[in-house]
């Protein structure tokens, strides 16, 4: 009995130093949103499927490079710092903006549980994303919000167990999701704060 969030690594389980956020292990939990986006089951957020792995490939591709140098989110920022092309800094801040999206997005769904879905990722999207989008974009995302699953049947497959096994209890998935998104938050809010307080974000 695995529900889905017990079978990729949770953002609570990303160690976090003193030098700073583990990237093998973030890259890890970030590959788990996309699978979580999988869940939802809709072809409208492909493009939102399509942007966080791009992004995660710019960031991996940095840290495969040489990992000794991007051991953690921040040491890749900072080594990246006075090359032309920061891609994997940009990569990292678009990542980072989709994942505070997601979380923003079912921690509403979590405090709000008779909102349906699309209420949630709305709320997401305009505290999160939007500010960042032109008028295509946003359209775009506005289809996506629209095509979101009932609540009651993304829930299901949550808890349902990958390998056939008996479902988890909503306690159960509960428990889970609040974990994996306090840790998500905490993570988000600190890159954040490296962004802005190195002047990371200049010239993106």
């Amino acid at each position: 009995m695995a529900p889905y969030l017990e079978t990729v690594r949770s953002f609570a389980d990303v160690p976090i130093t003193d030098a700073g956020v583990d990237t093998s292990a973030f890259l890890e939990a970030s590959d788990g949103v996309v699978g979580l986006f999988d869940l939802l089951g809709s072809a409208a957020f492909a493009p939102v499927v399509s942007d966080l792995k791009g992004n995660i490939t710019k960031v991996r591709t940095r840290y495969e490079a040489d990992p000794s140098k991007s051991a953690t989110l921040e040491l890749l920022v900072e080594n990246e710092k006075g090359e032309k092309k920061r891609t994997a800094t940009e990569g990292l801040m678009w990542l980072l903006r989709g994942l505070s999206f997601t979380c923003k997005a079912l921690s509403y769904s979590q405090k709000n549980k008779t909102e349906e879905l699309s209420t949630a990722f709305t709320t997401g999207y305009d505290q999160s994303l939007k500010k960042f989008h032109n008028f295509v974009v946003k359209g775009i995302f506005g289809m996506a919000m629209k095509a979101c699953p009932y609540r009651a049947d993304f829930y299901a497959k949550l808890a349902a167990d990958p390998k056939g096994g008996p479902s988890a209890s909503p306690e159960k998935v509960n428990e889970e999701l609040d974990r994996w998104l306090k840790a998500l938050d905490e993570i988000v809010q600190r890159m954040e704060a490296f962004y802005e307080k190195g002047g990371h974000t200049k010239g993106f």
